[in-house]
């Protein structure tokens, strides 16, 4: 028999969140030495893992690092060549709906691991698997527990071929003296987490974190990052216990949660107020927001070739924030010996502490304004079209919903149309008294009557400017916004009154905020389909600034 000291593990995708304190929890109980595969070239260590016990563990021998490639039998092959244990913990990311991706990686990868295991004589196979495996997308689940079987439709391709590869080592149990089991963490969270506290932050930070999708209501398990490396563990000691302990343990599949269900909007606004940020507070029905979930899919489906990263806002996202999910570990106690090692409220606040860059203090200092916000003038239009003040926004909704109401929809032209507002407000003002209204909301200062001429001129100058760099040809982008500009113009001039309330409107609505929350992706796709950039000319020899305000400008003087 080979010594304990001598004996390996593998830990498949094992640069991954939950992977990486699996990974350092397997080194720091000194149980096997570790050989860590995933599809990178090679390991790239951040500054706290050199100094950590992986760094120490891979200069020492007690750790090395293999590329895997999950699609590739061979790699599969010598990855587990000579390992007594695998931690099966490779997949793609869940956020990305891909079906053909998920099923090479989930099922394909997972049946090459299994051959791997048992033509290897590997002794024991733990397969992170899912609590979606149970979950069909429309009902939510209180006190799940393992029993329950798979649903006839997944709520995306993840889920589903988590369940198949699930299958697949359950079914393997016990060929050619292979065990196995399948565990199921339920929403992990903490420190290295590059999906859950980043998104959050992104949200807040572009006004979405005041919004609660549904009722607020729903229930979750979650669990934090190290509770989900000490089950596998405890899954890994008990099927090496022989006896009655490993045929109770092996061939079963466990959920594992924190035991503290809490609601899931409360555990994010805890996170969020924990940063500085406002906790969500406006409750906007899940039927609201399916429709614009399924629009910016579509949108990802056909600007992803593109660059565009994986969306926050999806169909079956909507689904996961509304819906009730909480498991019972009760039978990972009984056959496991798991028992959470972290409380909800210290993962909690580790999880927050590990965040200290993002708080909310820290990027305002480091952030500036979006280049929606300052197409848009960083005043009003900007926070209404942009969603700054949700108050504000909805109160310019129903402005133009009323608006449309009654002077759009009987056909008005719009001239009667505006005629007709300035006749109420006539009406109002004799009715209010104009005395009332301060005088200053009625005059321009002197002060803004300045401003105003300056704001004409530097715009005037602005498209000076814009003109000549056109006409020799130094900026093709600038060139294309140009004509792309007036072409939309053009189809807003030729629209009835109708018309550009219900498509234009709407779009301006949708449009600008969409582009603040994926301003690099959307420069990216505009700069990959104009390559030619800024085209240099002999001739012009001016670099300066187009869009330079007045007060910037060179003066001249003869």
């Amino acid at each position: 028999m080979v010594d304990e000291e001598e004996s390996w593990c593998l830990v498949t995708g094992g640069r991954g969140f939950a992977a990486r304190h699996l990974v350092d929890m397997l080194i720091r109980y000194d149980m096997y030495s570790v050989r860590i595969a995933d599809l990178g070239p090679d390991i790239k260590l951040e500054p706290n893992e050199e100094k950590g016990s992986l760094g120490q563990a891979l200069l020492s021998g007690r750790a090395e690092y293999v590329s895997m490639d999950l699609r590739i039998k061979s790699q599969v092959y010598r990855a587990c060549e000579g390992v007594e244990v695998v931690f099966h913990m490779a997949a793609p990311d869940s956020s990305i709906n891909n079906q053909k991706l998920h099923y090479s990686v989930n099922v394909l990868g997972t049946k090459n691991i299994i051959d791997a295991c048992t033509v290897l004589n590997v002794k024991r196979l733990i397969y992170t698997s899912s609590p979606s495996v149970v979950f069909d997308g429309i009902h939510g689940i209180i006190d799940g527990v393992e029993a329950m079987p798979y649903p006839a439709k997944h709520n995306d391709s993840y889920s589903s071929t988590k369940a198949e590869g699930e299958a697949l080592v359950i079914k393997a149990n016990g060929m050619n003296g292979l065990l196995t089991c399948c565990i199921r963490p339920s929403s992990i969270f903490g420190p290295g987490d590059k999906l859950l506290v980043p998104s959050l932050v992104a949200a807040a930070r572009a006004g979405k974190s005041k919004f609660i999708i549904g009722d607020g209501k729903n229930m979750y398990d979650f669990t934090y990052v190290e509770n989900v490396a000490h089950a596998h563990v405890c899954a890994e000691r008990a099927l090496a216990s022989g006896g009655t302990v490993s045929k109770r343990a092996a061939g079963e599949a466990y959920f594992i949660t924190n035991m503290e269900p809490i609601r899931f909007w409360e555990f994010m606004s805890l996170i969020l107020a924990g940063l500085g940020y406002e906790r969500p507070k406006i409750k906007i029905p899940a039927f609201v927001m399916m429709p614009i979930a399924c629009l910016v899919e579509r949108i990802y489906h056909l600007l992803a070739p593109y660059g565009m990263k994986v969306p926050q806002l999806t169909p079956s996202r909507i689904r996961l924030l509304t819906c009730n999910r909480t498991f019972s570990s009760f039978k990972a106690n009984d056959r496991l010996g798991y028992r959470p090692i972290v409380p909800l409220k210290e993962g909690l606040k580790k999880t927050i502490e590990s965040y200290s860059h993002l708080r909310a203090e820290v990027l305002l200092r480091k952030g500036g304004p979006s280049k929606a916000t300052v197409c848009l003038g960083s005043g009003m239009v900007a926070d209404i079209l942009l969603w700054r003040d949700t108050k504000l926004t909805l109160t310019a909704m129903l402005v133009l919903f009323a608006f449309y109401v009654n002077f759009v929809l009987p056909g008005h032209t719009m001239i009667t149309a505006i005629c007709k507002v300035f006749i109420m407000a006539s009406v109002f003002l004799m009715g209010y008294s104009i005395e009332k209204i301060p005088e200053s909301n009625l005059q321009f200062t002197d002060t803004i009557s300045r401003q105003t001429a300056l704001s004409v001129a530097s715009s005037w100058n602005c498209a000076v400017y814009s003109l000549r760099s056109i006409s020799n040809g130094a900026d093709s982008l600038l060139f294309f916004k140009v004509v792309l500009s007036l072409f939309i113009l053009s189809l807003i001039g030729s629209m009835s009154l109708q018309s550009f309330f219900t498509k234009v409107i709407p779009f301006a609505f949708v449009a600008f905020y969409l582009y603040e929350q994926k301003e690099d992706t959307i420069d990216g796709f505009l700069q990959n389909i104009l390559p030619i950039g800024r085209l240099s000319n002999p001739d012009f020899v001016r670099s300066s600034n187009p869009f330079k305000p007045l007060d910037k400008l060179e003066t001249k003087t003869e």
